[in-house]
């Protein structure tokens, strides 16, 4: 925790003080791009507005600056290997720029409004790991292959995980496109390809780590 996070501090940025989501001591990063800016950008939310990070980077300390770069980014992957220490200072500046209203006028026309926007993916996945995170859950499961000893003796001790598919991942509001797989049905004679008949949804919550 740092002055970033004071409770008392405000932003010059339009109904950013305050704000229910994205208020300045929060200011997380995205990958977007608008109508002004074609190509995806770095952009990090503020208030109902964003802030595209590369248009406000000579105003940044020598530094920081660096950690930037020039504009187009397709993922945040190459600005966080930069470090946790390198991240928290690069969002102290930020924070300065976003509260100090003499910075106002140099950084408004780096704002973008949110409505305007489209968020893209923000970071190249190589790999997903999914687990278990509620004893409920795991215990449905379990029972649809263990009906007598639905949770593995384990759970309790160490997470239950297993790999995910890395392509299948989608941003919110995004559609997802019914799976295609290969299945025999009992009286068949050879299995066919062909889309699920069985599509199944639940509520994943995903955490970058790094």
């Amino acid at each position: 925790m740092d002055f970033t996070h004071d409770p008392a501090l405000g932003s010059w940025v339009p109904g950013a003080t305050g704000h229910p989501d994205f208020p300045i001591q929060n200011l997380p990063f995205g990958i977007f791009a608008s109508s002004r800016t074609v190509e995806r950008r770095i952009g990090i939310a503020i208030g109902d507005h964003i802030l595209d990070l590369a248009a406000v980077a000579m105003l940044l300390p020598d530094g920081v600056r660096a950690m930037v770069g020039a504009g187009e980014a397709l993922a945040l992957n190459a600005l966080f290997a930069h470090g946790p220490v390198a991240m928290i200072r690069l969002r102290q500046e930020i924070a300065r720029l976003l509260s100090d209203a003499a910075h106002e006028q140099a950084v408004r026309p780096a704002l973008y409004p949110a409505r305007e926007c489209v968020m893209h993916l923000p970071f190249a996945i190589g790999d997903d790991t999914d687990f278990y995170t509620g004893i409920r859950h795991a215990e449905n499961v379990g029972r649809l292959l263990r009906p007598d000893n639905p949770l593995l003796p384990n759970y309790k001790y160490v997470p239950i995980g297993y790999h995910g598919r890395a392509s299948s991942i989608r941003l919110s509001e995004v559609d997802v496109r019914r799976p295609s797989g290969q299945f025999k049905a009992p009286d068949a004679g050879e299995p066919v390809f062909a889309p699920t008949a069985r599509l199944d949804y639940e509520l994943e919550m995903g955490i970058w780590i790094g």
